[in-house]
């Protein structure tokens, strides 16, 4: 039997911090099992193994009675670190006290004591109002009106069974426009995760489609933080999708504004603020507002002083990833590729820490933005590395755009590199590919057809011409909205403009970073705003 089916246990343990462990042996002291604690011994000769191997703890423990049905012996250790970990994170965790708090009136409720029962839930209900929680408000409903019928309706009045049916008919409402708005999220990212930005009339249909069945904002009023907040977040993800910039920024800044006056930012809700942050830096840079893409990504980085993450690798993972990729994206379009280049080093030490933990289309992306920046500094061979491991990526989605832009920007690393015998099999295959996936767009035709020509070219001067062709060609593809996109992974146009006037591609990336109509685009967006 392989390994991987028995690493649970395993995984589970090695997923625990410093913290955890510490609480998990105080637990099991408190609650011993096993003669002399043998789960504990367990516990700790799996947590000293760097690869598990279940020969070695065989060995290890040969003879004892708990390794005579092993496969329960992991299961119960399993299940006794899950509860020394429910435990540590009751005080914590809203969700965990509200569970709590529902177990606590249940048993009430079964030695009768029913006036303590119907307090603990009127706390329970508060709680879940002022923190959104529907679904566990159903659950109190449902206790409340259990503990009126059993006392035979002693201590209630008409009124009270009137305002009970009310609640119910607004919760039910509640969660009727939350489960309406996240089945519309969900086919959007759904969507956008497969194809991508619009770039077709066909998807601006389907993005349109989805936008018709929003309800009306005015529905809304009276719903919780988190139904206000998926709102706007499908609003800015359309706009975004269909690339009307001013107006997703518009919605990104309704929810950011919904965290500040509500002042309801917590750990239930991090993921969501965590998520607006990237989104917001990514927009108003496009919008040439970099100072607030700065602010952003500065209180990105206040996260870990404003929250214990050392319980929370999920966060910590999704800020090391987020983090580097938009500083790598942000240095980029200010022409600072070596100091992008020093990023580098820690960004593959991260990679390598977290190996397994980032989503192959994140990791894809970290890779693809480390790889232009080695292209941007005349590192090809370097830059052919990582495209190669993008490449050979078996776990990538065959349908995600950045593996379209790889090939293509390994036919340009090729290029430079000037191996001419790989370049001609290297097009086809690049060829193959974006056909096979229905890419064929008017900027992967016009790159395509570059490289095609340029590969018959020997002469030095007709290569120069070429290189000014492209450009040409981008400069006019740049205006149009449906084939901008790929600019987003390299700046391909600026790139040829640095073959034609012979310049670094770093001194016109700041050049451009700096030009007039950035300024201008600033200057609009916060007029907008205002």
């Amino acid at each position: 039997m392989s390994n991987k089916i028995n690493e649970g246990l395993y995984e589970l343990i090695k997923s625990l911090s410093k913290t955890e462990k510490r609480y998990f042996k105080l637990f099991s002291s408190r609650h011993t099992i096993g003669e002399e604690n043998n789960y504990v011994r367990l516990f700790d000769f799996l947590d000293r193994m760097a690869v598990y191997d279940e020969k070695l703890i065989t060995r290890e423990f040969e003879g004892e009675a708990f390794m005579h049905r092993f496969s329960i012996t992991k299961k119960r250790l399993y299940d006794h670190i899950l509860s020394a970990l429910d435990a540590f994170y009751t005080v914590s965790s809203l969700d965990a006290q509200l569970y709590k708090m529902l177990h606590s009136a249940d048993i009430l409720f079964r030695k009768s004591l029913y006036r303590q029962c119907t307090r603990v839930l009127r706390s329970a209900e508060k709680l879940a109002l002022k923190n959104g929680r529907l679904p566990i408000l159903s659950e109190i409903y449902k206790k409340q009106k259990r503990v009126s019928e059993n006392r035979g309706y002693t201590d209630v009045e008409l009124e009270d069974i009137r305002e009970m049916a009310e609640k119910d008919a607004q919760l039910i409402q509640q969660i009727q426009k939350y489960d309406q708005l996240w089945e519309l999220k969900s086919e959007l990212f759904f969507h956008l995760s497969r194809k991508g930005k619009s770039r077709s009339a066909d998807d601006v249909a389907f993005y349109k489609s989805l936008l018709e069945k929003l309800p009306k904002e005015k529905e809304l009023i009276y719903h919780p933080f988190e139904t206000i907040f998926l709102y706007n977040h499908l609003q800015s993800a359309f706009y975004f999708a269909t690339d009307e910039l001013h107006k997703c920024y518009e919605f990104l800044q309704k929810n950011l504004q919904l965290f500040e006056s509500e002042n309801s930012l917590n750990d239930s809700n991090l993921n969501n603020y965590f998520s607006l942050l990237t989104n917001m830096i990514f927009v108003a840079e496009k919008l040439g507002n970099p100072a607030v893409a700065l602010n952003c990504l500065k209180q990105l980085k206040q996260i870990p002083n404003q929250f214990d993450l050392a319980n929370n690798e999920d966060m910590r993972i999704k800020l090391f990833a987020s983090t580097f990729s938009i500083e790598l994206s942000m240095l980029t379009r200010r022409g600072d590729l070596q100091h992008a280049m020093d990023l580098l080093p820690k960004i593959e030490e991260g990679l390598v820490r977290y190996e397994g933990k980032i989503s192959p289309s994140r990791k894809a992306f970290i890779r693809f933005k480390m790889a232009t920046v080695l292209f941007g500094m005349n590192e090809f061979q370097s830059a052919k590395k990582m495209f190669s491991r993008i490449l050979n990526d078996s776990e990538l989605d065959q349908n995600d755009d950045i593996l379209s832009y790889a090939y293509l920007m390994e036919l340009f690393v090729q290029l430079e590199l000037k191996t001419d015998h790989l370049l001609t099999y290297s097009l086809k295959n690049t060829q193959r590919f974006l056909k096979s996936r229905n890419r064929f767009f008017k900027i992967e035709q016009v790159l395509l057809q570059f490289i095609s020509r340029r590969i018959k070219c020997k002469n030095e001067a007709d290569s120069l011409d070429l290189w000014e062709a492209l450009h040409q060609q981008l400069s006019e593809l740049a205006q149009q909205e449906t084939d901008a996109w790929f600019y987003e992974y390299f700046d391909i146009k600026t790139w040829a403009e640095s073959k034609v006037t012979q310049q670094e591609f770093q001194h016109l990336l700041k050049e451009k970073f700096n030009r007039p109509e950035i300024k201008k685009r600033k200057e609009t967006l916060d007029q907008s705003l205002k």
